[in-house]
């Protein structure tokens, strides 16, 4: 009798991979590049399920991101699999918010794999009184089939769907019972999961075999009564076809609980799911869910994500990709002396060449060299091995010595100042002209990602080797690429040079057409030699005064506790967002309207809803302070001891040129770009960074208010660059104008509105949030607004300017021609098209103070080369740079700093530079 509850339950990611390469010749895109192919067909598969099926209970079960048991008993399963296509990777996460915005339940569980999952609560629910449907295109599930469990398998192209119950699964596989169907599997393996299975064992044979024997330990029990080749290779191969039953076989005992509630199909969340259709373009589906397409303008959201982050990539699919076996190549191992000489003598001839150093580790500072790669032309490259000796590594490169450091060759790479710092490490210092792939694809498409497998498929229609077939995939099993000898690796690394050379002939016309290749050759590619060498350098960091600062910071932490339990009435775990939330909302009654998140179904606690309640209640103020204490103490005050390199004593931080779309630096290991000066407590944490030894101190040199300077110089507002060519301050002379007052009667209060509107107004600040910042009323700041734009016009002329330009080209330039696309900009999302329009006024002016600094930076470089000079430049900090300078030499440092950063650009607004010298960077700020 036919049951009224159906329990759908999904394999997501065989829905999604089929979804995607169902359309990969003539993928969908959004408006921004984005490859929504994945989500777009995944979603039809979903609604043709809700809508024909009607389902009254769903679940959608995902792969967990960590290895199974599967992996663990052979390490070759599925290693086969090339790596998850990107777009693939993009969608997941979007797949899981769509599903969230329908209110349908995800599952996926440590260890197991989906079909784990799926089969342990399809064989619970026939229990509860369910039809179960395991919706998937995966042939293993024929296994679980049996009265009340179904495979249901999706149309695909022009197929309609399938539902596969016993009776059908027994006629497709020639079987007696549904669960032979691991034996089958496991005979003739599955080399979609890398499953070997009995080498020669077909599926016909296997089912002749199961037919005749039931079981593959029947089978294998009675090998005497096969013959010829089938005997032999069953023999031969016994246990790998046990373990093939193994690894085919669907586990049912999954430490999962079947919850008929967790699983009713629920009402969708309407203005979620309008939210998403809009964002993924998704116009037709809108109408078929919503009834009309998106209604976005009436959804309440306080901002709206980039979904995808765009790291899609503007991909032309043209056909499958090439992969390594496609390629004709003279890929050459050189380990003889005689061959090193050979090809250090052509080098030499060479006008540039591509190279690549393969290391033991991450961190070019503390890796060993494995071995180099050289290509000078496509398809031909040469890799040479070093030693595990540092000596007989350091003979090996001393052939190469000569043309690493001779400035008259050319020397191209892929992220190549890893591969510079490295060879300094060895004594090696690299010269000559650079081209970096990375940096170019990063000013041709700053908003992308620019590893070489992205580039090389979308750019040369080719799938490099994945480093994870040589040394196994992330994890404590995988090995170093010390460990492997150099046959194993003369591909890989040859691959990576020839590769990297191919794309710099690809980059090369594009960077012209582009109009970028000046920025790319006059500064991006000269500042890589100078952070080389800050990064190499380090800065030296008083352990002992972070200790101390961080007891002090303890102190105060326990002293917080104390007054906020104190205001609470009552003692709690203070990290913990659903006690506090409990305590602030529930107890102190803080908030009758305060607001439960959909996901935990607590109170939400985040630094917004402290901070709104931070003016009426000191309790929330202390819990503000209490958590910014408590995170300048560990990512900071605890962290950067732990953060000194044992060899050098110094902390070295890694500058990274290819992540902000601004062009500004950012840096990892510490971030030092986020180390908090607006607080006493976040600007004590510079007083830790000192100079090197007693004959050296600190130096800084500071733009001022730099970012107000180039509004003026790119705006050309005749007001502002008088202001700032009389040498007033600026904020005071905005508020003599927009209040109607003489200079001298600009009050404090007068100022402190002005400087808000002068900030804000780059950033796109609206009358409501110069209110809320204000604590005024928005008719007053509509009026400021208002006043700013009568007494500098052509401010208002540039941010015009720039949102008509970026919806006509897609783009905007800084002063130096860099490029920040702006694929929303026509959305017709407002709150997405709200973030481009900023980003199209505030990325000229913040990309040119980005170029300015860097340019200085290598002027500077320079100078300190030419004129000898020993002191040295360690860190970039937004609009600063901070120098360890011999105190002998400090006031020529100075003279130099000032100059090099005065007239990196050539301004009609006048630059000034603020420049200190102290004990420890906070003193000399």
């Amino acid at each position: 009798m036919a049951r009224d509850k159906k329990l759908f339950l999904l394999d997501a990611m065989a829905l999604i991979y089929r979804a995607h390469f169902a359309l990969i010749r003539n993928p969908i895109r959004n408006s921004k590049g984005v490859n929504t192919s994945a989500v777009y067909g995944f979603t039809n598969t979903l609604l043709e399920v809700l809508e024909k099926e009607r389902p009254s209970h769903i679940a959608v079960v995902f792969d967990p991101p960590v290895p199974t048991f599967r992996h663990e008993e052979f390490e070759a399963y599925k290693s086969q699999r090339q790596e998850m296509p990107e777009d693939i990777g993009a969608a997941i996460p979007i797949v899981k918010k769509l599903l969230k915005a329908f209110r349908i339940p995800c599952m996926e569980k440590n260890g197991f794999e989906a079909d784990d999952v799926i089969g342990t609560l399809a064989k619970q629910a026939p229990a509860h009184g369910f039809e179960v449907f395991m919706m998937t295109p995966d042939k293993d599930y024929g296994q679980l089939v049996e009265e009340h469990i179904y495979m249901y398998k999706p149309s695909y192209m022009q197929n309609p769907r399938e539902i596969l119950d016993e009776k059908a699964i027994l006629k497709k596989w020639g079987i007696a019972r549904v669960d032979q169907v691991v034996d089958i599997l496991g005979l003739m393996g599955d080399s979609s999961d890398n499953i070997p299975g009995v080498p020669g064992i077909g599926p016909k044979t296997a089912a002749k075999l199961i037919a005749e024997f039931e079981t593959i330990e029947n089978l294998l029990d009675n090998t005497d009564k096969l013959k010829g080749k089938v005997k032999e290779q069953i023999e031969m191969n016994k246990e790998q076809a046990l373990l093939s039953k193994r690894l085919a076989t669907i586990i049912t005992n999954v430490p999962v609980e079947f919850d008929e509630k967790d699983l009713e199909l629920e009402k969708p969340d309407e203005e979620a799911l309008a939210v998403l259709f809009a964002e993924l373009e998704f116009r037709t589906i809108s109408k078929r869910v919503l009834g009309q397409e998106f209604r976005i303008k009436d959804v309440k959201t306080s901002a709206q994500p980039d979904l995808f982050n765009q790291e899609g990539g503007p991909v032309k699919e043209a056909g499958p990709l090439q992969t390594f076996k496609d390629k004709e190549c003279s890929y050459e191992l050189v380990n003889t002396d005689v061959k090193m000489q050979a090809l250090a003598a052509m080098l030499k001839k060479t006008e540039s060449f591509c190279f690549d150093t393969e290391t033991s580790g991450l961190d070019p500072l503390q890796s060993e060299i494995v071995g180099f790669s050289f290509s000078i032309k496509p398809g031909h490259a040469y890799y040479i091995p070093t030693q595990a000796d540092e000596d007989e590594t350091k003979r090996i490169l001393s052939f190469f010595k000569d043309v690493f450091e001779d400035s008259a060759i050319g020397k191209t790479g892929q992220n190549i100042k890893f591969d510079i710092l490295v060879l300094k490490q060895y004594g090696i210092h690299v010269r000559g002209k650079l081209f970096d792939t990375v940096l170019a694809h990063y000013l041709l498409e700053p908003d992308l990602r620019h590893n070489m497998d992205m580039l090389s498929q979308t750019y040369l229609g080719y799938s490099p080797i994945s480093i994870e077939t040589l040394i196994g995939k992330r994890g404590k099993q995988q090995k170093s690429m010390r460990d492997l000898i150099p046959e194993d690796i003369v591909d890989y690394a040859c691959e990576d040079a020839d590769v990297t050379l191919q794309l710099q002939r690809v980059f090369e016309p594009l960077l012209s057409e582009m109009k970028v290749d000046k920025l790319f050759y006059e500064v991006e590619n000269p500042l890589i030699y100078v952070l080389a060498e800050m990064e190499n350098k380090g800065v030296r960091v008083d352990k002992g005064a972070l200790n101390e600062y961080s007891k002090e910071l303890n102190t105060d932490l326990v002293r917080l506790e104390k007054e906020i339990f104190e205001l609470a009435g009552m003692q709690f775990n203070i990290s913990s967002p659903k006690q506090l939330g409990e305590v602030l909302f529930d107890h102190l009654k803080l908030d009758p309207k305060a607001k439960r998140t959909s996901k935990t179904k607590q109170y939400s606690t985040s630094e917004d809803v402290l901070a709104r309640l931070a003016a009426n209640h000191e309790v929330a103020a202390k819990l503000l302070d209490f958590r910014s204490i408590q995170k300048l103490k560990s990512t900071y005050v605890d962290a950067l001891p732990l953060m000194i390199n044992p060899k050098t004593g110094r902390v070295h931080t890694s500058y990274n040129q290819a992540v902000a779309a601004t062009g500004r630096l950012s840096s990892t290991n510490p971030n030092l770009q986020n180390i908090p000066i607006r607080t006493e407590k976040g600007r004590e944490i510079r007083k830790a960074f000192i100079p090197a030894d007693d004959d050296h101190t600190i130096l800084s040199a500071d733009y001022s208010q730099i970012e107000l300077r180039l509004v003026a110089e790119i705006s050309n507002d005749t007001g502002m660059l008088e202001a700032f060519k009389e040498g007033i301050d600026i904020h005071t002379a905005t508020s003599a104008k927009i209040f109607g007052v003489s200079l001298a009667e600009v009050t404090g209060e007068m100022r402190r509105k002005a400087k808000m509107v002068n900030f804000g107004i780059i950033y796109g600040i609206s009358a409501f949030g110069l209110a809320q910042r204000l604590n005024i009323a928005r008719s007053e700041a509509s009026e400021i607004i208002r006043q700013y734009f009568a007494q500098y016009p052509n401010i208002k002329k540039y941010m015009d300017d720039r949102i008509t330009m970026a919806r006509k080209h897609g783009y905007v330039e800084t002063l130096m021609g860099r490029r920040r696309y702006l694929r929303d900009i026509n959305s017709s999302n407002h709150t997405v098209r709200g973030y481009a329009e900023r980003n199209a006024i505030n990325a000229p002016i913040q990309g040119t103070a980005a170029d300015m600094i860097k340019v200085a930076m290598v002027n500077i470089h320079e100078a300190f080369l030419r004129e000898n000079i020993r002191s040295h430049m360690i860190l970039q900090v937004h609009d600063e740079l901070i120098f360890d300078a011999l105190k002998t030499e400090v006031e020529q440092v100075k003279r130099i700093v000032e100059d090099k950063m005065r007239n990196a650009l050539k301004l009609e607004v006048p630059i000034v530079v603020e420049i200190g010298a102290g004990e420890n960077w906070l003193l000399a700020h």
